[in-house]
């Protein structure tokens, strides 16, 4: 049978409409089913064991950053995870009774979820249930901007969504729309559309290929001017907006919340010997981002990878922070950025102001110890060690670039221009005659246009 054209309609606004007002205010269970510690120290050997209340602590502001009532946080210490549940029959039970106690209309489940396992825990506690991957996708289709970041999110909404249509939901049936998971399950009709799915997600791909040409072209321009670039990354929170907001003077949004930035922002800003350079700031990333999120953001995560400087921002006052840096390397690892690569990458311990004088001693001693590649130590919130971080840039760009000598007239006025707009003026001194000596560093791929301008250019030891 044809399928009927307004069906198509209905169900794509099923996928595109925001669910703000089913969100909002909804009464929230937050689940934090970690594994006992025997079980984490087998799974993960051991090293960088991610505290269970920040984690839980993390998942309840995840839900909190799309308006949820976060009414109660448990932890669950698991041994084993149960295929049909996740958690046991006993908690499962406990559950219920405070769940109907409290009037809970939803629970979040810190962890990733079978389709089977979610519909069986709708099915005890008689609400809707979503788990990390879910959750992440939502905040991630409120905070999507850009036609792009729209595109991306919604692939990953409906690759999720497609394994999740089963028709055991209908005692959820959804009412209204949203390419998200808080107002239901979907239509009824399940084969069609998991169909109508596909075409929209295959759409949807070559409109992202698009995209990503678009981009390319946009980087192959830059390097024709050429700038470098230098890509802010980091775990969610930890201050790149804000960071990005001091070093150009923008107005990206920064708040003190959880994926507060997601569409990629550019500007340029000049650094101390007056280079100019592109700042680009990107999504944070967090601990187990879903990996259809990954794939989505690939084309505007190429600038990450292309950046001839990476910023790694890093909250030193958050108890988890090397856990964070961990997952931040991993996701990094994921893109391509090899060790080789990281020999561009700069260390950036934001939020210094949170910070009191021998917390911020102990890491300054502790940043020296590091050596070569040693992280910088700022605050973006008040500008403190912003100035130590420009230079450091501006080292890492300069490295290995020719240093020269310049001798110039006082009637090349031209020359002395193009150099300023050109090099980077490392020193000036002015003779009584008029004549101007100039030392300058610049790219190698300038060097051939500052010799004919100025034969008498002399390379110097850096």
């Amino acid at each position: 049978m044809t399928e009927p054209k307004n069906r198509k309609g209905a169900l794509a606004a099923h996928l595109t409409e925001p669910e703000k007002t089913v969100a909002s205010g909804t009464a929230t269970f937050v689940v934090g089913p970690y594994p006992a510690r025997k079980a984490r120290v087998r799974e993960e050997g051991g090293a960088n064991l991610r505290d269970p209340q920040a984690r839980l602590d993390e998942a309840a502001g995840l839900a909190r950053a799309i308006d949820l009532d976060v009414v109660e946080a448990f932890i669950v210490t698991l041994d084993d995870v149960r295929p049909s549940t996740y958690l046991g029959k006993g908690k499962v039970e406990e559950l219920t009774g405070a769940i109907k106690a409290s009037d809970i209309g939803l629970v979040v489940m810190d962890c990733a979820l079978s389709p089977v396992q979610q519909r069986n825990l709708e099915r005890a506690w008689g609400c809707k249930v979503i788990d990390r991957t879910g959750l992440i996708l939502e905040i991630f289709g409120r905070r999507a901007q850009t036609r792009e970041g729209a595109l991306q999110v919604e692939l990953a909404h409906l690759a999720y969504q497609k394994s999740r249509l089963v028709r055991s939901w209908t005692h959820l049936e959804r009412q209204r729309g949203g390419f998200g998971f808080l107002g239901g399950p979907g239509e009824t009709q399940i084969e069609a559309d998991r169909r109508i799915i596909q075409e929209r997600m295959t759409r949807i791909e070559r409109d992202l290929e698009q995209v990503k040409r678009t981009r390319s072209l946009h980087r192959a321009s830059r390097r024709r001017v050429p700038y470098p670039v230098i890509a802010l990354v980091g775990y969610t929170n930890a201050g790149k907006s804000t960071l990005f907001n001091r070093l150009t003077t923008a107005s990206v949004m920064a708040e003190d919340m959880l994926f507060a930035t997601l569409d990629p922002t550019a500007r340029a800003i000049t650094l101390p010997h007056g280079e100019k350079a592109i700042l680009s700031d990107t999504v944070g990333f967090i601990s187990d981002l879903p990996t259809m999120l990954v794939a989505a953001f690939r084309a505007t995560l190429e600038d990450v990878v292309e950046a001839d400087v990476l910023l790694h921002v890093r909250d030193v006052s958050h108890e988890d922070t090397e856990a964070q840096a961990a997952d931040v390397e991993t996701i990094l690892r994921e893109l391509g950025i090899d060790e080789a690569r990281q020999r561009s990458l700069i260390e950036v311990w934001n939020k210094a102001d949170l910070l009191d004088d021998a917390g911020r001693e102990r890491l300054a001693t502790l940043a020296v110890r590091k050596g070569d590649g040693q992280p910088v130590l700022v605050s973006a919130q008040t500008g403190y060690g912003i100035d130590t971080l420009l230079a450091e840039i501006e080292a890492r760009i300069a490295a290995g670039r020719p240093v020269y000598q310049v001798d110039l007239a006082p009637t090349e006025g031209a020359t002395l221009n193009w150099l300023y707009e050109e090099a980077e003026i490392l020193k000036r001194e002015e003779g009584e005659d008029g004549h101007i000596a100039l030392t300058i560093r610049l790219s190698p791929d300038k060097e051939a246009r500052l010799t004919r301008r100025c034969p008498g250019a002399r390379r110097v030891a850096a």
